[in-house]
């Protein structure tokens, strides 16, 4: 990487870095692009050369964020030697939840914002290099010589929406109960899920 390429990486990493924080302590509505360049140390015009406003900066740390907690998930399922679909789908969800529970804001944040188009959008197609290509563990999941599934796309969303809504509440309010509680259901729920869309 030129040092050019790397000026302007690390410029726009300093726009998402203070985006996130101030989207997560003060919400995004009262948060200006003002505040961002700001906060980050840049000329305004810098904001615009990488995103149109802050909805666009939203969704790019939406995709940013979720592509980590994936990737790191992944990387954990890769070294654990699990090889049976129910069960790797159950680890990464289980993987998931448990960051978000160490990282409660960033729970908050995304599952404020997050919306089936932008996750597909983002993290099937990230618009950096350095992101992780969601689609290649998606891809690594559905695309298995011991298993076919049916419409895995509406799988995907289905255990995704289930996660994020039931999550939620049971993470930060204990609500029905604490999320340790709730993970026997849920689990049981997935795997129901994918067994719906098993061929």
């Amino acid at each position: 990487m030129s040092k050019l390429e790397l000026n302007k990486k690390q410029k726009r990493d300093s726009l998402l870095e203070s985006a996130f924080s101030l989207f997560t302590s003060k919400g995004i509505n009262n948060t200006s692009i003002s505040d961002i360049v700001k906060q980050s140390g840049v000329a305004k015009g810098t904001f615009y050369l990488y995103f149109k406003d802050k909805y666009d900066i939203r969704n790019m740390l939406i995709a940013r964020k979720a592509s980590q907690l994936f990737s790191k998930a992944d990387d954990a399922l890769m070294k654990s030697g699990i090889s049976n679909i129910f069960d790797e789908i159950i680890f990464l969800v289980d993987n998931i939840i448990n960051q978000f529970c160490e990282n409660k804001s960033l729970l908050a944040f995304i599952s404020k914002n997050l919306s089936w188009g932008i996750f597909k959008t983002s993290l099937i197609n990230p618009s950096d290099d350095s992101e992780v290509y969601f689609y290649n563990i998606y891809s690594r999941l559905i695309n298995r010589e011991d298993v076919n599934f049916v419409d895995p796309e509406i799988m995907l969303f289905m255990i995704i929406e289930l996660v994020s809504s039931t999550c939620y509440s049971a993470i930060l309010y204990s609500e029905p109960v604490g999320i340790a509680e709730l993970k026997p259901y849920l689990f049981d729920n997935i795997k129901s899920i994918i067994k719906r869309h098993l061929v």
